[in-house]
Formats: C-alpha cells, structure tokens, sequence
C-alpha cells in the first residue's frame, strides 16, 4: 500500500468555488480506489501555477524529499506547475526520492508528460498574457482603467443593464487631486 500525498490550487479568486475542496475530493478518492494511504493533503489558494514560491507545494516538496510519502495524487499536471523548466526539476527531484506523481486527468506521470504538458502550461501562460494585455489595452483606450486605482480617483461602483459589476470607470477625487496638483506645480 503506497503513502500518498494530495495537492490542490487554484489560481484566483474567480475560480474560488469549491475548486479545492473538489481537487482534494477527487484525489481522495481516486486513493482510496486504489488503496492508498493519505499521509497528507497541500494546498495553494490564489496563487498561479507560474511559480514554485507557493507554501503548499514548497512543503508538499520538502516532505516528500524527507520520505513522508511515495506518491503525489493531484487533479492534473499544471496543478503543480505551469512553468516548463519548473516541472521539469520538480519531476526530477521526485523521481531521485522515489515519489511518483499520478494526477487524475494523465495518470501516472513520465518524461513525455513532463514535456508535453511543460510545453504546453507554458504555452497557456503566453497566450494568457497576451489576451490580459490585449484586455487592457483596451479597456485603457476606451477611457477606463486598466487595473488597480492611482491616488487622486475613485472607484465609480454601478451594474450595467443587465445586472452585472461594470468596472473600470473612475471619478477625480478632488481632494486628492488637489495634493497630485500640488506636487507637479511646486
């Protein structure tokens, strides 16, 4: 009977849901078909695929190099990460302490997966950059904000009409513009 280890993440708030409490009821019983021991369950909350600076899979990795486990059960691949040099040290650390990874959606993981699918969660975080770009731009050339809020405006909070949050529109905030106004003319 192989001593398993579940890891989860999600990458936004948007994807809250019970997107973790899903991953790890799945992974849980993919083990206990499969007769596996769970020694222990990891997790990151709103923290993207892109970088290994996560705490869930920083000590979901400590402990399986210190033995805890033989074996890493998560939903897919790009759960651990999207980044293709990260996966692969990842897989090669694993595989020096004898711990598998079997993920839901691959199955057990080898070689090809670690460069089909390092490939491609590397490909997705390009093509998301590029539409995250392409989006606010145009949200910027429409006259809106493109992110965050600068010091001397204010959140305009209104729905459109269908009911729905419509962001980006900020209000000069005289009394902050008048420090902004202050500053640039002294």
């Amino acid at each position: 009977m192989s001593a398993a280890a579940i890891y989860a993440r999600y990458s936004s708030d948007r994807q809250r849901g019970a997107s973790i409490e899903d991953q790890v009821r799945l992974c849980g019983e993919r083990a206990a078909r499969e007769g596996w021991r769970i020694k222990g369950t990891y997790t990151d909350h709103a923290v993207s695929g892109e970088s290994l600076l996560r705490p869930g899979i920083q000590a979901l990795l400590k402990d399986a190099l210190a033995g805890r486990f033989d074996l890493i059960v998560t939903e897919s691949l790009d759960r651990i990460s999207r980044d293709q040099e990260d996966i692969a040290g990842v897989y090669k650390r694993l595989r020096f302490a004898d711990v598998r990874i079997v993920t839901l959606s691959e199955g057990e993981i080898g070689e090809l997966h670690v460069g089909l699918k390092g490939t491609m969660g590397a490909l997705y975080l390009r093509d998301l950059a590029d539409k995250t770009r392409r989006g606010l731009r145009g949200r910027v050339e429409a006259g809106r904000s493109g992110g965050g809020n600068s010091y001397g405006y204010d959140v305009v909070v209104k729905a459109s009409t269908a009911g729905e949050p419509d962001r980006g529109e900020r209000r000069t905030n005289e009394e902050q513009a008048a420090v902004v106004r202050r500053i640039f003319t002294a």
